[in-house]
């Protein structure tokens, strides 16, 4: 059994569904910058579909994961943001059909899955940001637009933090053995 290490960026999306776009476009924004300023060693960024199998690949063996995602409840306000963390093992309120993602099934039931074949995520970090248009096309409608660059930001922050205490503590927070 080896330790849990590293971090996963996963934006997760369609940039072809407007603004279920933006997980893909904040990776992409986060690429940028990398070339920039490096991540902290062991930190991946990726760009996924919201497949569980695809998800589950992703995160596997690292100590924190950090999801993406745009989300489209009933009454939203476009380019509001939501963060929440979810403890290993901790189970996240699967939302109602249709409701929350565009995806089949969602990020809810990936880590559920995971969970349950011992393949969770560490610590595991969403970002949702409403969105107000997921018909066909291609760029993000203004408003979620204008919430990427501090989306960003927040999440650039949310990983050097961790290499931080990881690096004075050496080992990684909350940490199980896989």
């Amino acid at each position: 059994m080896k330790p849990l290490a590293g971090t996963a960026v996963i934006g997760i999306g369609n940039e072809f569904r407007r603004d279920d776009g933006l997980g893909w476009a904040a990776i992409s924004l986060l690429r940028a910058r990398k070339a920039q300023r490096p991540f902290p060693s062991g930190t991946d960024l990726a760009q996924c579909d919201g497949d569980p199998g695809r998800l589950i690949g992703l995160w596997e063996g690292k100590a924190l994961t950090l999801v993406v995602d745009a989300c489209f409840p009933p009454a939203a306000q476009p380019g509001r943001t939501h963060r929440w963390c979810v403890a290993p093992g901790e189970m996240p309120h699967p939302a109602a059909a249709g409701r929350q993602s565009t995806h089949g099934l969602g990020l809810a039931e990936a880590v559920c899955l995971a969970d349950r074949v011992g393949r969770g995520p560490g610590r595991l970090i969403v970002y949702a940001v409403e969105g107000a248009d997921r018909s066909l096309g291609t760029g993000l409608t203004p408003a979620v637009a204008a919430a990427l660059p501090l989306l960003t930001l927040r999440i650039e922050a949310d990983v050097r933090r961790h290499d931080e205490r990881t690096r004075r503590t050496g080992f990684e927070p909350r940490s199980r053995e896989v």
